[in-house]
Parts: C-alpha cells; sequence; structure tokens
C-alpha cells in the first residue's frame, strides 16, 4: 500500500465520519507514526477533521521494529484507540487487558486495552462510554474469557452506582454464534473466530444487534485480496448497553474501501 493509497483510506473514513454527523466516535488500530501506513499521523488528520471535539487517545500497539509477518513485516508501529465527543469528558482512563506473556506473542500482539470516559447527566449520573479492543489470536480462549472478566466487572460496577454504560469497539469475537458462518465464503474459518454471545454478558447489559447484520458484515479477511464471494466475513464490532439505555444500531457498508472493518452506528437514549 502507497502512502497516497493510506491518505485515501484516512480521507475516505473520516468522510464516512461526517455523513453520519456523530456526536461520539471510536476508533480502534489508529496510527500515528508506523511504517505500515507510511507515518502518515491518522491521529492527527481525524482530529484536524473534527476540530470542536474533545478526545483521547491511547496507545495500544508500540513498536520500535516489529518483523512479523516474515513476508511483509510491520516495522516500527504507533497505534492506539482514538475516542472522540462533542461533549465534555471529565475523565478518561485506560485500562489493561489482561496480554499473553509468551515471548514471542508479546512482541507481535498488541497491548491490549479499553478506556473509559466519564459524562456527567444532568441528574447527577454519568454516561460510561468505553472504547474497548479485545485480543484475536487466543488459543484456547483463555485471554479473552480474562479480558471480559475484566471488562464485565468495570461495566457491572458502574451499572451499580447508577451511570448508563455503552461499550463500543471491536471485539474480536463473532458477535453471535449464528454469525460465525452466516456469510457466504470459500475461505476456512479463521483461527481468531470465537464466539461472545448474550449470555456471556452481565445480567444487566444487552448485546445490540444491528437492524442489517444479517446482510452487512463488519470485518473480513485480510490474507488475501478482496472478494466478497471468497473472503471470510463476520461480525465482530458492535455494541452492548446497559439496561437503562435504550439502542438500535445499523451497520454502515463502506464495501471495505478503508479498512478491513465496517463502521456501526449506534442511536441511544438514556432512559
Amino acid at each position: 500500500m502507497s502512502k497516497q493509497a493510506v491518505l485515501d483510506s484516512t480521507n475516505g473514513v473520516i468522510h464516512t465520519m461526517k455523513k453520519q454527523d456523530p456526536d461520539f466516535m471510536f476508533f480502534q488500530e489508529i496510527d500515528t507514526h508506523s511504517t505500515r501506513s507510511h507515518y502518515v499521523n491518522q491521529v492527527k488528520m481525524v482530529k484536524q477533521a473534527f476540530p470542536h471535539f474533545n478526545y483521547v487517545f491511547v496507545n495500544n500497539f508500540h513498536s520500535a521494529y516489529l518483523a512479523w509477518p516474515p513476508y511483509d513485516p510491520h516495522g516500527s508501529v504507533q497505534s492506539g484507540l482514538l475516542s472522540m465527543s462533542r461533549y465534555h469528558m471529565t475523565s478518561a482512563v485506560r485500562r489493561r487487558y489482561p496480554v499473553t506473556s509468551a515471548f514471542i506473542s508479546k512482541f507481535t500482539d498488541l497491548d491490549r486495552c479499553f478506556v473509559v470516559m466519564r459524562f456527567p447527566i444532568n441528574n447527577g449520573k454519568y454516561l460510561i462510554m468505553i472504547n474497548s479492543h479485545m485480543s484475536a489470536y487466543d488459543k484456547g480462549g483463555k485471554l479473552r474469557k480474562a479480558q471480559m472478566k475484566l471488562i464485565s466487572k468495570v461495566m457491572e460496577q458502574e451499572y451499580h452506582d447508577g451511570n448508563y454504560v455503552i461499550v463500543g469497539g471491536d471485539f474480536n469475537h463473532a458477535l453471535g454464534k449464528d454469525m460465525m458462518t452466516h456469510f457466504a465464503h470459500q475461505e476456512k474459518i479463521p483461527d481468531w473466530v470465537s464466539v461472545l454471545d448474550q449470555k456471556m454478558l452481565p445480567k444487566n447489559f444487552t448485546m445490540i444487534k444491528a437492524d442489517n447484520r444479517e446482510k452487512i458484515a463488519t470485518v473480513r479477511a485480510t490474507d488475501m485480496k478482496y472478494n466478497p464471494q471468497v473472503n471470510y466475513m463476520t461480525i465482530c464490532d458492535g455494541f452492548i448497553v446497559s439496561k437503562n439505555v435504550k439502542a438500535t444500531a445499523h451497520n454502515l457498508d463502506t464495501d471495505y474501501r478503508y479498512a478491513d472493518h465496517n463502521p456501526v452506528r449506534l442511536s441511544f437514549e438514556l432512559k
């Protein structure tokens, strides 16, 4: 991918977001200074496109030089989660997910994390917005179970305190067992795909299923050039909300022109 292609893709993401006229935006794996994106500062580009938004950026992938994969090494990487809002946040805290301590994996996998943001509501409570990026390539699913346990504890505590909770991001799970094989493909199911369904969530929380989830996937496999009849696709991006939040979701079909994910739009109101 050329530098111009990176610029075009980043501008495509910005254009897609502007069309939605959002109040909040969550980005994952957005680069600040990486070989793979020709050192384009994507965070700076997005911030400049939305100059009146509050924002917080947390790093979750940093490597002086990553010689992986051997056929197309990442090189140096500085990347993370960018969260943006029209509204003032009183705090933002980066929470570290449990990650592997295996010698090779700790250099090749991301420093997975989520960021917890607090927005004051006029009833004295807070809207808690959480931008999350969970692990992939987790053999046996032990890490993802530990990560889900941690974020569930945070979610439950905030709800117990009377706050409104919305978690969004890349869960690196098929969101529902039915989504594992729903979309036609010729590739085998990748090793990273696991399942996250409603029964795995805390009791006061709901996974919001997009109204067009049967037609539009949110992620595609990247081990070959995109072909909608061949590449594996599923839904691993979305939102979880506490029961005092009413919400609907819609998957935006970009046909993967700008990334290997499609964005998801959440519309919500506080009960």
